[in-house]
């Protein structure tokens, strides 16, 4: 039997006790409905190895991972290429963490995943608001004839929790049909100011914060795999995240990192810095 030590594949900082954790992180490899690059199945993996290179202190937050309790459930597996069973696999597990009064926060994986979680989410809390930040509207009313693709997420979600409960931050690309159905019910924070009048009715709101990661720009996040020219900067969605850290965040995901079309690794370090963000604004 070798002696080791060895090192653990979770996520660098977590707790190895799942009781005394707030809030759990589950990787979520899945990437079935990718409508371009596929990959994103792979980005929960390396994004926690890539967690090992980050400080836990945040010097925007003024905080450290270290005085947070979260634990790292590891990956869900799912069976490649059966969306239905891992869409369920998703939701019995946000369940799982919300029976526990526990947060979720899923690593993808594809926006998809966000939907089953949502699903449980709003059993538990009517009144949920969800903060989308992302490139792409994702509103489409189906892709190619299908209702349940990365491309309709958050208007399958905002068939759950209504679109006066949907903010979306950054979207520079999408359909016309899209654009005129953001428009109409006035989804989209186009400035800061804009989102902090919003933030106003959201004080004791519960939210769910979404984060597609090809908010950023490709420049600096070319790992994606719907890149998108003309995003954020990586301190642009920092100032836009920090509106947030007053709010009663109850769950998040990030998503959409497809690790493999940066080989020189800065898309998943950045990846993994984000969610540092996330965790702690989330605690």
């Amino acid at each position: 039997m070798l002696s080791g030590p060895f090192l653990p594949r979770n996520w660098t900082n977590s707790t190895e006790n799942f009781n005394e954790a707030d809030c759990v992180m589950v990787g979520l490899p899945y990437d079935g409905t990718c409508s371009y690059r596929p990959g994103a199945r792979f980005g929960p993996e390396l994004i926690r190895i890539a967690s090992y290179g980050l400080e836990s202190y945040s010097p925007i937050q003024g905080r450290d991972l270290d005085d947070v309790k979260f634990y790292d459930a590891g990956e869900i597996e799912f069976q490649l290429g059966n969306r239905e069973d891992s869409l369920q696999k998703i939701e019995t597990a946000a369940e799982e963490t919300l029976s526990y009064n526990k947060k979720w926060l899923g690593i993808g994986g594809e926006h998809l995943v966000t939907f089953p979680a949502i699903k449980a989410y709003s059993k538990k809390y009517p009144e949920l608001y969800v903060i989308h930040f992302d490139a792409h509207a994702d509103v489409r009313e189906d892709y190619i004839n299908e209702k349940l693709s990365h491309a309709c997420v958050m208007r399958r979600i905002s068939e759950i929790i209504t679109p006066d409960n949907l903010i979306q931050i950054g979207i520079r690309s999408g359909t016309q049909d899209e654009f005129e159905w953001m428009k109409e019910n006035n989804t989209i924070a186009k400035t800061q100011e804009d989102l902090k009048e919003r933030l106003k009715f959201l004080s004791d709101k519960p939210v769910f914060l979404s984060v597609d990661l090809d908010v950023l720009d490709p420049s600096l996040m070319s790992g994606t795999g719907t890149p998108e020219p003309g995003g954020m900067t990586y301190s642009e969605l920092m100032s836009w995240l920090m509106l947030l850290k007053n709010l009663n965040i109850v769950g998040a995901d990030v998503v959409e990192l497809s690790p493999h079309y940066d080989p020189s690794g800065v898309s998943t370090v950045t990846a993994a810095k984000v969610i540092r963000e996330v965790l702690l604004l989330m605690n």
